[in-house]
Protein backbone atom coordinates (compact mmCIF):
# COMPACT_ATOMS: atom_id res chain seq x y z
CA UNK A 1 0.00 0.00 0.00
CA UNK A 2 1.15 3.13 -0.77
CA UNK A 3 2.20 5.93 1.56
CA UNK A 4 0.13 9.20 -0.22
CA UNK A 5 -3.48 9.07 1.52
CA UNK A 6 -3.50 10.18 4.77
CA UNK A 7 -6.51 7.17 6.20
CA UNK A 8 -4.09 4.91 5.21
CA UNK A 9 -2.06 5.40 8.02
CA UNK A 10 -2.52 4.77 11.38
CA UNK A 11 -0.15 5.04 14.78
CA UNK A 12 1.30 1.80 15.46
CA UNK A 13 1.96 0.95 11.76
CA UNK A 14 4.99 -0.77 10.46
CA UNK A 15 5.93 1.71 7.54
CA UNK A 16 9.25 2.65 5.02
CA UNK A 17 9.83 6.43 5.19
CA UNK A 18 12.63 8.46 3.64
CA UNK A 19 13.88 11.16 5.58
CA UNK A 20 14.63 14.76 4.64
CA UNK A 21 18.01 14.05 4.78
CA UNK A 22 17.60 11.08 2.55
CA UNK A 23 15.35 12.60 -0.48
CA UNK A 24 18.74 12.82 -2.95
CA UNK A 25 19.98 9.17 -2.19
CA UNK A 26 16.24 7.68 -1.65
CA UNK A 27 17.50 5.46 1.33
CA UNK A 28 14.94 4.21 3.26
CA UNK A 29 14.01 3.83 6.94
CA UNK A 30 11.56 1.44 8.71
CA UNK A 31 9.72 2.24 11.60
CA UNK A 32 6.21 2.21 13.69
CA UNK A 33 4.72 5.63 12.94
CA UNK A 34 4.07 7.49 16.39
CA UNK A 35 2.37 10.70 15.08
CA UNK A 36 0.91 11.56 11.70
CA UNK A 37 2.57 15.36 10.74
CA UNK A 38 0.41 16.02 7.48
CA UNK A 39 -2.79 17.73 8.08
CA UNK A 40 -4.05 17.36 4.43
CA UNK A 41 -5.59 14.41 3.30
CA UNK A 42 -3.42 13.55 0.51
CA UNK A 43 0.43 14.25 -0.20
CA UNK A 44 2.23 13.34 -3.83
CA UNK A 45 5.32 12.73 -1.94
CA UNK A 46 3.80 10.50 0.74
CA UNK A 47 2.29 11.56 4.69
CA UNK A 48 4.86 13.10 6.64
CA UNK A 49 4.73 11.19 10.17
CA UNK A 50 7.20 11.00 13.16
CA UNK A 51 8.31 7.52 14.20
CA UNK A 52 8.48 5.80 17.80
CA UNK A 53 12.50 6.71 17.27
CA UNK A 54 11.58 10.34 16.85
CA UNK A 55 12.71 10.09 13.10
CA UNK A 56 10.52 11.87 10.67
CA UNK A 57 9.90 11.42 6.66
CA UNK A 58 7.63 10.69 4.43
CA UNK A 59 5.47 7.55 4.10
CA UNK A 60 6.81 5.16 0.81
CA UNK A 61 4.94 2.24 1.68
CA UNK A 62 2.70 0.62 4.22
CA UNK A 63 4.25 -2.13 5.69
CA UNK A 64 1.13 -4.04 7.63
Amino acid sequence: MDGTHRKNIHPGQRVVIVLKKDQRTGKLTQGVVKDLLTKSSTHPHGIKVRLETGEVGRVKEILE
